[in-house]
């Protein structure tokens, strides 16, 4: 297996949004707020497998209190950032480099796809960021609840 890897960040929330440019660019309620990174060999394998395991991923309480529920358990709904600091290498000085990331004629394809596949197999509302965009995000962690999934690590 290479050394690239498609990676995520997942932060459970009761909200979320997104401000581009002074305007809110999108918002949700209670549902995951998705950071992705994309490196340079990243394809169509990488986002089925992990678009799959985030809509299957059980991090809502039932009605014990046992996280075992889905996003889609819970109709909830995801936002998707593009965030290329996902994959900083800090091995050498104190300035990350960020060469290991995907350049955007590559990246934003993949990105675009992601969202596309997220929406069509949760059957969720995915809204979106804006790729290469700077962005504020502000979020309410539910837990709080934070998880890191990259495609390294499949098996």
């Amino acid at each position: 297996m290479n050394e690239e890897i498609m990676r995520v960040v997942i932060q459970k929330t009761r909200s979320a949004s997104v401000e581009i440019d002074g305007q809110v660019h999108a918002s949700m309620g209670m549902g995951l707020l998705i950071f992705l990174g994309i490196e340079h060999d990243d394809g169509e394998a990488d986002i089925d497998w992990l678009t799959g395991k985030i809509s299957r991923l059980r991090v809502f309480d039932d009605e014990k209190g046992v996280m075992n529920l889905d996003v889609t358990n819970v109709g909830g709904e995801m936002m998707v950032i593009s965030q290329f600091t996902l994959h900083a290498s800090t091995k050498k000085g104190n300035r990350p480099s960020y060469i290991r990331a995907a350049r955007p004629e590559q990246a934003i394809p993949l990105y675009e796809a992601f969202i596309a596949k997220l929406q069509e197999i949760s059957g969720c509302r995915v809204c979106s960021g804006e790729f290469g965009a700077y962005m504020k995000v502000s979020l309410v962690n539910d837990g709080p609840v934070t998880i890191h999934i990259d495609t390294k690590n499949r098996e």
